[in-house]
Protein backbone atom coordinates (compact mmCIF):
# COMPACT_ATOMS: atom_id res chain seq x y z
CA UNK A 1 0.00 0.00 0.00
CA UNK A 2 3.18 2.32 0.48
CA UNK A 3 3.06 2.71 3.61
CA UNK A 4 5.07 0.26 4.94
CA UNK A 5 8.64 0.02 4.83
CA UNK A 6 10.10 -3.28 4.73
CA UNK A 7 13.40 -3.64 6.56
CA UNK A 8 14.78 -6.38 4.18
CA UNK A 9 18.19 -5.65 2.80
CA UNK A 10 20.49 -3.29 3.01
CA UNK A 11 19.82 -0.96 0.59
CA UNK A 12 16.43 -0.03 2.32
CA UNK A 13 17.78 0.37 5.51
CA UNK A 14 20.51 2.65 3.82
CA UNK A 15 17.80 4.64 1.88
CA UNK A 16 15.43 4.96 5.09
CA UNK A 17 18.48 6.05 6.84
CA UNK A 18 19.63 8.88 4.15
CA UNK A 19 16.25 10.33 4.05
CA UNK A 20 15.63 10.37 7.78
CA UNK A 21 19.23 12.12 8.29
CA UNK A 22 17.86 14.98 5.79
CA UNK A 23 14.62 15.28 7.17
CA UNK A 24 16.33 15.68 10.62
CA UNK A 25 18.86 18.09 9.06
CA UNK A 26 16.29 20.13 7.25
CA UNK A 27 14.48 20.42 10.72
CA UNK A 28 17.26 21.39 12.61
CA UNK A 29 19.27 24.08 10.06
CA UNK A 30 16.87 27.21 11.53
CA UNK A 31 16.41 27.86 15.73
CA UNK A 32 13.68 28.51 17.15
CA UNK A 33 14.76 29.04 20.67
CA UNK A 34 12.70 31.89 22.42
CA UNK A 35 14.14 32.78 25.71
CA UNK A 36 11.11 33.28 28.20
CA UNK A 37 12.21 36.39 29.48
CA UNK A 38 9.00 37.32 30.52
CA UNK A 39 9.08 34.01 33.28
CA UNK A 40 12.34 34.74 34.26
CA UNK A 41 11.78 38.96 35.15
CA UNK A 42 8.79 36.78 37.27
CA UNK A 43 10.89 34.43 39.25
CA UNK A 44 13.24 37.30 39.90
CA UNK A 45 10.77 39.82 40.96
CA UNK A 46 8.26 37.44 42.96
CA UNK A 47 10.01 34.71 44.05
CA UNK A 48 13.90 35.96 44.40
CA UNK A 49 13.36 39.17 45.38
CA UNK A 50 15.63 41.15 43.41
CA UNK A 51 14.96 44.38 44.78
CA UNK A 52 15.77 42.95 47.90
CA UNK A 53 19.18 41.93 46.43
CA UNK A 54 19.09 45.10 44.20
CA UNK A 55 19.05 46.65 48.00
CA UNK A 56 22.48 45.04 49.21
CA UNK A 57 25.54 46.94 49.25
CA UNK A 58 27.27 46.41 45.66
CA UNK A 59 24.46 45.24 43.68
CA UNK A 60 22.92 48.82 43.71
CA UNK A 61 22.91 48.56 39.84
CA UNK A 62 20.48 45.39 39.81
CA UNK A 63 17.58 47.72 39.01
CA UNK A 64 14.28 46.06 37.14
CA UNK A 65 15.76 48.07 34.29
CA UNK A 66 19.27 46.84 33.93
CA UNK A 67 17.39 43.39 34.53
CA UNK A 68 15.23 43.66 31.72
CA UNK A 69 18.38 45.22 29.55
CA UNK A 70 20.64 42.04 30.21
CA UNK A 71 17.75 39.65 29.86
CA UNK A 72 16.39 40.84 26.80
CA UNK A 73 20.02 41.29 24.89
CA UNK A 74 21.19 38.03 26.55
CA UNK A 75 17.90 36.32 24.46
CA UNK A 76 18.81 38.16 21.56
CA UNK A 77 22.61 36.35 21.16
CA UNK A 78 20.97 32.98 22.67
CA UNK A 79 18.40 32.41 19.59
CA UNK A 80 20.54 34.74 17.46
CA UNK A 81 24.09 33.29 18.01
CA UNK A 82 23.88 30.58 19.80
CA UNK A 83 20.90 28.11 18.54
CA UNK A 84 21.68 28.02 15.42
CA UNK A 85 24.72 26.53 16.06
CA UNK A 86 23.67 24.11 17.97
CA UNK A 87 22.67 21.65 15.17
CA UNK A 88 26.27 22.89 13.62
CA UNK A 89 27.89 21.51 16.48
CA UNK A 90 26.02 18.50 16.76
CA UNK A 91 26.88 16.96 13.23
CA UNK A 92 30.27 18.45 13.33
CA UNK A 93 31.53 17.81 17.18
CA UNK A 94 35.48 18.87 18.18
CA UNK A 95 38.48 17.65 16.94
CA UNK A 96 42.00 17.39 18.22
CA UNK A 97 44.40 18.18 15.67
CA UNK A 98 47.98 18.94 16.16
CA UNK A 99 47.43 22.64 17.66
CA UNK A 100 45.02 21.31 19.92
CA UNK A 101 41.09 21.37 19.57
CA UNK A 102 39.30 22.93 16.97
CA UNK A 103 35.92 23.64 17.61
CA UNK A 104 32.84 23.34 15.19
CA UNK A 105 32.46 25.91 12.39
CA UNK A 106 30.93 29.26 14.34
CA UNK A 107 32.11 28.62 17.95
CA UNK A 108 35.44 29.98 17.97
CA UNK A 109 33.64 33.05 16.67
CA UNK A 110 30.49 32.85 18.90
CA UNK A 111 32.68 31.83 22.57
CA UNK A 112 34.53 35.39 21.79
CA UNK A 113 31.43 37.29 20.91
CA UNK A 114 29.96 35.69 24.25
CA UNK A 115 33.08 37.22 26.17
CA UNK A 116 33.21 40.38 24.61
CA UNK A 117 29.85 41.09 25.65
CA UNK A 118 30.58 40.17 28.77
CA UNK A 119 28.36 37.34 29.56
CA UNK A 120 31.13 35.15 30.90
CA UNK A 121 31.79 37.51 33.50
CA UNK A 122 28.60 38.53 34.28
CA UNK A 123 28.24 37.87 38.28
CA UNK A 124 32.27 37.76 38.44
CA UNK A 125 33.57 40.83 41.29
CA UNK A 126 34.35 43.93 38.97
CA UNK A 127 38.02 43.23 40.74
CA UNK A 128 38.99 41.16 38.40
CA UNK A 129 37.22 41.99 35.14
CA UNK A 130 33.74 40.93 35.79
CA UNK A 131 30.50 42.73 36.31
CA UNK A 132 29.98 42.26 39.89
CA UNK A 133 26.19 41.72 39.42
CA UNK A 134 23.95 39.43 41.61
CA UNK A 135 24.14 35.52 40.22
CA UNK A 136 20.11 35.70 40.29
CA UNK A 137 20.83 37.71 36.67
CA UNK A 138 23.60 35.45 35.90
CA UNK A 139 21.82 32.13 36.41
CA UNK A 140 19.38 33.37 33.88
CA UNK A 141 21.39 34.02 31.11
CA UNK A 142 23.61 30.52 31.52
CA UNK A 143 20.19 29.13 31.68
CA UNK A 144 19.38 30.98 27.99
CA UNK A 145 22.75 29.23 26.83
CA UNK A 146 22.07 26.07 28.31
CA UNK A 147 18.91 26.08 26.87
CA UNK A 148 19.71 27.77 23.21
CA UNK A 149 22.87 25.29 22.80
CA UNK A 150 23.61 22.52 25.97
CA UNK A 151 27.14 21.68 24.13
CA UNK A 152 27.91 25.41 23.55
CA UNK A 153 27.38 26.37 27.47
CA UNK A 154 29.30 23.51 28.79
CA UNK A 155 32.11 25.98 27.44
CA UNK A 156 31.07 28.71 29.93
CA UNK A 157 29.98 26.85 32.38
CA UNK A 158 33.90 25.12 32.63
CA UNK A 159 35.12 28.90 33.34
CA UNK A 160 32.91 30.14 35.63
CA UNK A 161 33.76 26.42 37.72
CA UNK A 162 37.55 27.66 37.53
CA UNK A 163 36.87 31.16 38.39
CA UNK A 164 34.70 29.81 41.48
CA UNK A 165 37.38 27.87 42.74
CA UNK A 166 39.95 30.75 42.10
CA UNK A 167 37.93 32.74 43.94
CA UNK A 168 37.57 30.10 47.18
CA UNK A 169 40.92 28.87 47.05
CA UNK A 170 43.50 30.82 45.62
CA UNK A 171 46.06 33.14 47.13
CA UNK A 172 45.89 37.04 45.53
CA UNK A 173 49.25 36.44 43.50
CA UNK A 174 47.26 33.49 41.34
CA UNK A 175 44.18 35.72 41.58
CA UNK A 176 46.12 38.23 39.93
CA UNK A 177 47.32 36.17 37.22
CA UNK A 178 44.33 34.69 35.81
Amino acid sequence: DGQHVHWHGHGCRRHLRKHLNEQIERENTMSDYIAPVKDMRFVMDEIVGLDAIAALPGYEEATPDMADAILEEAAKFASGVLAPLNWIGDTQGCKLGPDGVVTADGWKEAYKAFCDAGWNGLASPTAYGGQGLPEAIGIAVKEMASSANLSFSLGPLLTGGAVAALLTCASDELKAIY
